[in-house]
């Protein structure tokens, strides 16, 4: 039977979801992180603060979703479904890239020249790592597992979420079984530097 839980939708808001199906969970992240992709690219060209606020939301959204990604759906999929090694090998390889994107954003001021030009590679490259996935390897897995096991990973993915590092680590091997342990360290320094900095920003 489905369970209700809660996720964090594209605004940071938490918004009432239904665990039961591990790919329109995933999807339903793509269609936060688009989200704040159009509202980035519609702002206005001197809207630092509000431009800083939405990619500092990619990353966290973007950093959960790469995580739990690789930590459940990756493996799963390699596991059950012979012919998605490829397709993960892949997008495994694209996360690699987006997590270095991301961690160059980190600390890059809104008003650096490079800024825009570094969300629009980002955004170029998330589009079509989604594309792919939502075209070929979501559809594959669809007609490969049973429901049950949909709704399986379904709750393996929100149990991923509570230890999910709102950071990038591009320099942390993905799909690793050891893992869970260093992201969730990752996790809790990424949250003190956020509550600190929130501290700050405060005073």
């Amino acid at each position: 039977m489905a369970t209700t839980t809660s996720r964090k939708n594209g605004s940071g808001r938490r918004a009432a979801t239904t665990t039961g199906d591990v790919l329109a969970m995933l999807t339903a992240d793509h269609r936060d992180v688009e989200k704040l992709f159009v509202a980035f690219e519609e702002a206005g060209d001197r809207a630092y603060k509000t431009k800083r606020r939405l990619v500092d939301q990619m990353i966290e959204a973007l950093s959960v979703h790469a995580f739990v990604e690789e930590q459940v759906l990756y493996p799963a999929a390699r596991h059950d479904v012979a012919s998605a090694g490829d397709d993960v090998l892949e997008a495994v390889e694209e996360h690699h890239i987006v997590k270095w994107e991301l961690q160059e954003l980190l600390d890059l001021d809104a008003t650096d020249e490079q800024f825009t030009a570094k969300v629009a590679v980002l955004s170029e490259n998330v589009r079509h790592h989604v594309r792919e996935e939502e075209k070929e390897l979501f559809p594959l897995l669809r007609s490969k597992l049973p429901k049950a096991r949909l709704q399986e990973l379904g709750v393996q993915l929100e149990e991923a979420r509570a230890v999910a590092p709102h950071h990038p680590h591009p320099r942390l091997p993905a799909e690793r079984p050891d893992r869970l342990l260093q992201d969730a360290v990752s996790s809790v320094i990424d949250r003190t530097k956020e509550a600190v900095q929130s501290v700050r920003s405060a005073s």
